[in-house]
């Protein structure tokens, strides 16, 4: 029997020391790193079998290992596990290199555990790293991406002196304030860049643009990027790509197709990014015919499709055989399915009611250690409950918490709408044993439609 096959039969984390020291399969870091992979949305089992592989003889973990373990701690907010985990690393053998010290602020940044993060960023030394210009960038870019950009600005001047405020730190700071959605602040933070002297590059200038362009300033994000073509700084796909995306948002189709169009003449060659930007939009509003045109062009020039190109047929399918169509498709591309291309296939299914392939699906998720996640606990918990089969949702529920998983608000009153059900049912035999009926208004707060009446 194989460590997965084994993991997947033991009910709780204490029973995984006895199962396993039975085991007389070596270790090595690749086959640890599988174990965690296919069971990170599990934290408990993971950090079990880490710790179990640790105290096996002969068996060391290097920094991968270590990495992952820690990532998962930090992703299902097990902070004190994680700062335990890598406060027990042993540096002399596994010195914590720079991946690790990134995974560790990110997830407390994630959690605003912002003074942790600042913290461990000056407390380097002790884990035998620098406090060099790239640590301070990482730091800001973790804030940044959680939406602590004030806490990040703040350090970006309070620093100036030790780190040299590069246009690459620069550009971190900005695109907080773009994360953030402050238009504001960010015209403000472009407006200190041109007054500083320091010259904008194609990054300041993509990030400007993206963020009048979220903001709904078309015509200045417009305006921007024509002049960038005067001005002989020419734009780069990703910027070509805002563009395209935000004339498609404001249902200007025609006048993306024409910039879609001047790109290759102007040397700027589209990218699967450009190709999704048109097909989204055009599967939205069901010009499907130019859609698989673009996806044709696309495949021909050699600019492959991704998990997320055929999200977006997949969305717009409208029947099974639609639906079978695109995967099939995808399958014979090649392209590999991710954690949220299953999440939206099991929610195609459990919409139409397949709960037999959305089951299939769920195994395959398991054994391409993509899932199942809280996403898809949700999708199940919440599908089933709209089918009434309520007995079936709590089992979804309860496996999710007990791994660990934060359940969303809305599922939390779904969940509570089935138990009060539940307890005001109990004296009702009619609805039979397994299930208990419960009213789309009971969880929606819309009022239950009336049974019809019998002639």
């Amino acid at each position: 029997m194989t460590i997965q096959h084994m993991l997947k039969r033991i009910a709780n984390e204490a029973e995984i020391e006895t199962a396993l020291d039975g085991c007389e399969i070596p270790m090595s870091e690749e086959l640890v790193l599988q174990v965690l992979r296919r069971h990170r949305s599990d934290w408990k089992l993971a950090l079990a079998f880490f710790n179990w592989s640790s105290a096996r003889q002969r068996h060391s973990h290097g920094p991968k290992p270590y990495n992952e373990m820690l990532d998962i701690l930090g992703r299902m907010r097990q902070l004190d596990s994680m700062r335990g985990l890598l406060d027990s690393i042993p540096k002399s053998n596994h010195p914590i290199n720079e991946r690790t010290f990134s995974i560790v602020v990110n997830r407390y940044c994630a959690a605003h555990k912002v003074d942790e993060a600042i913290e461990l960023f000056h407390n380097r030394p002790q884990y035998g790293l620098p406090l060099d210009l790239i640590a301070f960038q990482t730091l800001l870019t973790c804030l940044c991406r959680y939406k602590h950009v004030e806490v990040a600005e703040s350090l970006f001047v309070e620093k100036q002196h030790e780190f040299p405020p590069v246009i690459k730190t620069r550009n971190i700071i900005l695109h907080g304030w773009c994360v953030v959605g402050s238009a504001r602040e960010a015209k403000r933070f472009w407006n200190d860049i041109v007054v500083s002297g320091c010259k904008p590059d194609l990054i300041t200038y993509g990030t400007i643009i993206n963020s009048m362009a979220k903001a709904g300033k078309l015509g200045t994000a417009v305006k921007l990027f024509t002049s960038m073509w005067r001005k002989g700084c020419e734009p780069d796909a990703t910027i070509c790509n805002c563009i395209i995306d935000a004339l498609c948002f404001k249902k200007r189709v025609p006048e993306a197709l024409e910039v879609f169009a001047e790109m290759d003449g102007k040397g700027c060659t589209p990218n699967t990014v450009t190709y999704n930007c048109l097909i989204k939009h055009l599967c939205r509003i069901r010009r499907l015919e130019k859609a698989y045109g673009l996806l044709e062009e696309m495949e021909a020039k050699g600019c492959e499709a991704d998990a997320r190109t055929y999200g977006y047929f997949i969305k717009c399918a409208r029947s099974t055989e639609e639906f079978g169509e695109v995967l099939e498709r995808m399958r014979r591309s090649g392209c590999r399915m991710t954690g949220d291309a299953y999440n939206m296939v099991l929610k195609m299914h459990v919409g139409w009611g397949d709960f037999g392939a959305a089951e299939r699906v769920w195994e395959e998720m398991e054994r391409e250690g993509l899932g199942p996640d809280q996403r898809s606990y949700t999708v199940m918990v919440h599908g089933l409950c709209e089918r009434r089969r309520m007995g079936e949702a709590l089992r979804y529920f309860e496996e999710m918490k007990e791994k660990g998983m934060v359940p969303e608000k809305r599922t939390n009153l779904v969940v509570k709408a089935i138990n009060l059900k539940l307890q005001n049912s109990e004296a009702r035999s009619s609805l039979g044993e397994g299930e208990v009926e419960l009213n789309e208004g009971s969880v929606s707060g819309k009022k239950p439609r009336p049974a019809h009446k019998k002639m």
